[in-house]
């Protein structure tokens, strides 16, 4: 790997006698990590099932090392949402900022969503999680891996932040960007990065960071937090953007970030910097810990920073059709008539928190119940993810060994005549050792695949 004289130059200047190190990191293995979702299963449940063989990322509760030769994205557990396959260093920035349940919370710049479903873990199905990405393809993907985690309380969204600020203005208990950056941390992950690290360099990205941290610290509310991340090394993309952040919003200041050993602190090279108390931003470098390259700083706005009043949405006066009353009989899970929305016969869950919505490219406004059908109504595969085993009248809960469940991912008519006596003719929510799949349609010993088309095992 060849990387850059411009850009080892930076680096010997900021590393001095660590330079060395840093180089020799280059011809370590790259490491590969997944991260539990609590929500659905609690680490030490999660550990006795686990097929792999696991090691614990110190600093993330939640996180773990796998061998690369596991594979979990091919497992039935990871079509369950039982976890997310992410980068373990790229676990910090949601690990560190606290959310609480009942937050109402945006993540920026989300695809394909690894910061939004720990997010989404940590509110545990309460308040609201607003979650983005200006790019509409990458919002697909990030649509789908909230809705695999089981996340019910969200607003997808694929927009300018620019757009959303102006009606989400001093609206956020938390806001995560996870910037657009250069992408030096992430050379030894991905040699293309250096590519275009040559092509478009910390110069351009630091221009998008310094426009869109502004727009964060706008859209929260006084004594809000935001993390601010990148997996860059930069300091124009990193200190600088920080800076520039607390000359124009003097309402914002750097709070503390949990110490672990291997946190290298971030640098202070002048008065100015002592003041705005740089050395509370945190950078991860691969010669001091076992994870790539990343920036993380901690923000409050001020509580008696300017207050913006914004409308909520509007209660649902909605008739709920008989044949959607019929299918929720058989369901425990809470629905609230006032939360339901019906759009174009497809039928929505919309949390309390959102606020006004027109205007927006929206890609998922609340939780997909279903779709009303001629005289029937058929659930969707996001609310078969949000369902636990005992909240249906109907699961076909099969073992991971059993042959079938590979089967039933792939999309495939299942024989079940040795269920027949257990699981009533109708649509049966199809588990995973207790861990819902998605739908089927049971009719005598058969099973009618409903799992969705675009998540099958290929």
């Amino acid at each position: 790997m060849r990387l850059p004289d411009t850009y080892l130059d930076t680096m010997k200047d900021m590393l001095k006698d660590e330079f060395d190190d840093y180089l020799k990191s280059f011809d370590e293995k790259r490491l590969y990590g997944l991260r539990v979702n609590t929500m659905k299963i609690s680490v030490e449940e999660f550990l006795k099932n686990s097929p792999f063989q696991l090691t614990p990322v110190p600093w993330i509760d939640n996180g773990f090392y796998y061998r690369e030769e596991d594979k979990p994205a091919k497992h039935p557990y990871y079509f369950a949402g039982l976890y997310y396959i992410q980068e373990p260093s790229a676990m910090t920035p949601a690990h560190v900022l606290p959310i609480e349940e009942g937050d109402v919370v945006f993540d920026m710049c989300a695809a394909p969503g690894g910061k939004s479903t720990e997010l989404g873990a940590k509110l545990n199905q309460s308040g609201l999680l607003v979650t983005n990405d200006i790019s509409n393809s990458r919002a697909k993907a990030l649509l789908k891996n909230v809705e695999v985690f089981g996340i019910p309380n969200l607003c997808v969204l694929s927009e300018d932040p620019k757009k959303i600020a102006e009606r989400f203005t001093s609206c956020f208990d938390k806001v995560l960007i996870d910037a657009p950056c250069s992408g030096e941390g992430m050379f030894r992950k991905d040699n293309k990065l250096i590519k275009s690290w040559e092509k478009t360099g910390p110069a351009f990205y630091s221009e998008i960071q310094q426009s869109i941290i502004l727009i964060g610290a706008d859209m929260l509310k006084p004594g809000g937090k935001m993390l601010f991340s990148t997996c860059t090394f930069s300091k124009l993309e990193d200190e600088e953007s920080i800076r520039h952040l607390l000359r124009e919003r003097p309402e914002m200041h750097l709070i503390d970030i949990p110490e672990y050993e291997g946190f290298s602190h971030g640098f202070v090279e002048s008065p100015e910097d002592e003041a705005f108390h740089m050395e509370k931003t945190v950078r991860i470098f691969p010669h001091h810990m076992q994870g790539e390259g990343h920036f993380v700083a901690l923000l409050e706005k001020d509580v008696d920073a300017e207050e913006i009043y914004h409308s909520k949405r509007k209660v649902s006066n909605e008739k709920l059709p008989e044949e959607l009353l019929e299918f929720l009989k058989e369901t425990t899970y809470e629905i609230d008539a006032k939360d339901v929305f019906i759009r174009d016969q497809k039928v929505y869950v919309v949390s309390k928190d959102m606020y006004e919505e027109k205007g927006l490219r929206i890609m998922r406004n609340g939780l997909l119940l279903g779709e009303l059908k001629k005289n029937r109504f058929e659930p969707s595969q996001a609310f078969a993810m949000v369902l636990k085993m005992n909240q249906y009248h109907a699961a076909l809960n099969m073992p991971v060994t059993d042959e079938r469940v590979i089967k039933y991912l792939k999309g495939e008519t299942l024989d079940i005549d040795d269920y027949a006596d257990s699981v009533s003719d109708g649509w049966v929510l199809v588990c995973v050792d207790g861990y819902s799949l998605g739908w089927g349609k049971k009719s005598k010993g058969t099973l009618k695949n409903k799992y969705l088309a675009g998540w099958r095992w290929m």
